[in-house]
């Protein structure tokens, strides 16, 4: 592993929840799979295609999912996979040479294909990673495939991007070593959070900003041991692990979420480049002024309110802190399906000591102590949602958490928004 930037050792191991102890559950889980994933990453890398190799059941959750898209012509499709396909009546690998050359006679403003494995390839009787590799020899230069599982056997939802990412990096062309050193911000992020980040880096002084994923393939940003890069999202250590191994130092941070977090996040990018916490505090006034006047509203309303995680996004710690530390909300349990420690060390820090914590899942057991808790509001998946606002909880899609543009200082009071007004409807319907 290359070394990691250290930053704000005041927040270092014994602060917070930095080495408290953590329940690990294994047992029955209530997540979306790694497909969903497709949803945000077809519309932020403008000229890449995703097929989803699988069954009509995940034709149907992509469409379903991604149904907002139905006035446009989507950059992802599903080639299904029958009976015969499985049976071995079919050459798999014939059959999916067709489509992919069909589907790019079609669309010749495709430059990045992802085929996208919606089962472990023991299950669907072929490897997508030489189908891949076979499809690239035929269609370069004008087309790259690669190739992910998005199984929901093996990835929860957001892993779906980091899969995506991380077989990507490979392909990131080389650094050049006499170059400057330069900043890549990695996670997918909404279009407008990823030019406010790119206008206040650029102020700070924080020199050669890229962002990963890229919107066209011709931005990719390069990568060689002085490049340092920044995460913007908490699942993607596949990711991290990849750009590693390309020479690449992560700069720790907490995650860009609320006014502390995105304030942390930029100074520790400053830090990293020698830039000073004054010269970030001089940049960012305004928007921290306006952002923490927002939020004075939705924390008169979700101040000591009580909130329950349950584990769905890799998103629940970061939201954690900001919950608790800027609309003073108390936390009951946070929950998130793999806790990485390494990434997630300075939000850690960050949480209210005594937090309980918990990782992966055992559904039953968990539900058994959020209705013994009686919390305010619970985040938790759709297919839990309905079930406990009958039986008198008010809830919060943890989906929206993702959809949703959360990230930064104009973005911080809709992220608290999304916790006031479940709170409101409830007052509004029992009044």
């Amino acid at each position: 592993m290359t070394p990691v930037i250290q930053l704000h050792p005041e927040n270092a191991a014994g602060g917070g929840c930095a080495t408290a102890p953590v329940l690990r559950e294994r047992g029955q889980r209530e997540v979306f799979c790694g497909l969903t994933g497709i949803v945000w990453l077809h519309r932020k890398i403008q000229d890449a295609f995703f097929l989803v190799v699988g069954s009509r059941t995940c034709a149907h959750l992509v469409q379903s999912a991604a149904g907002v898209m139905i006035f446009a012509e989507p950059r992802f499709a599903t080639a299904i996979i029958d009976e015969r396909d499985l049976a071995g009546l079919a050459d798999a690998n014939e059959e999916l040479d067709r489509v992919v050359t069909r589907l790019l006679e079609r669309r010749p403003e495709i430059k990045t294909l992802f085929l996208v494995g919606s089962c472990p390839s023991e299950v669907i009787k072929l490897d997508l990673s030489r189908a891949a590799q076979r499809l690239t020899q035929r269609f370069l230069p004008a087309v790259r495939v690669l190739n992910y599982s998005g199984s929901g056997i093996e990835t929860t939802f957001t892993q779906g991007e980091d899969a995506c990412l991380a077989a990507l990096v490979p392909t990131l062309p080389a650094a050049d070593a006499a170059a400057p050193a330069a900043l890549v911000v990695v996670g997918t992020l909404p279009d407008v959070v990823e030019d406010q980040f790119a206008r206040l880096l650029a102020a700070i002084g924080v020199p050669q900003v890229r962002f990963l994923p890229a919107r066209h393939a011709a931005e990719m940003p390069a990568v060689g041991a002085r490049t340092r890069y920044l995460l913007a999202q908490p699942f993607l250590a596949d990711t991290a692990r990849a750009l590693e191994q390309r020479g690449a130092t992560r700069i720790a941070a907490p995650f860009p979420l609320g006014v502390e977090g995105t304030t942390r996040w930029l100074e520790a990018a400053a830090q990293a480049f020698g830039i000073g916490a004054t010269r970030v505090a001089a940049v960012t006034e305004a928007a921290r002024t306006r952002a923490t006047a927002a939020l004075a509203r939705q924390r008169a309303e979700l101040q000591g309110k009580r909130v329950f995680f349950f584990p769905d996004s890799q998103l629940e710690p970061p939201i954690a802190r900001f919950l608790a530390r800027e609309l003073g909300m108390r936390l009951v349990e946070v929950g998130t399906p793999y806790l990485h420690r390494e990434l997630l060390a300075e939000e850690l820090a960050l949480l209210p000591a005594g937090t309980m914590l918990s990782e992966g899942q055992h559904v039953d057991k968990q539900l058994d102590r959020c209705r013994a808790e009686r919390p305010d509001i619970t985040v938790c998946g759709l297919g839990l949602a309905n079930p406990l606002e009958a039986q008198g909880l008010t809830t919060k899609w943890s989906i929206e958490l993702v959809f949703t543009p959360i990230h930064g200082y104009e973005q911080a009071a809709d992220l608290a928004e999304l916790f006031a007004r479940p709170l409101r409807r409830r007052e509004l319907l029992s009044a």
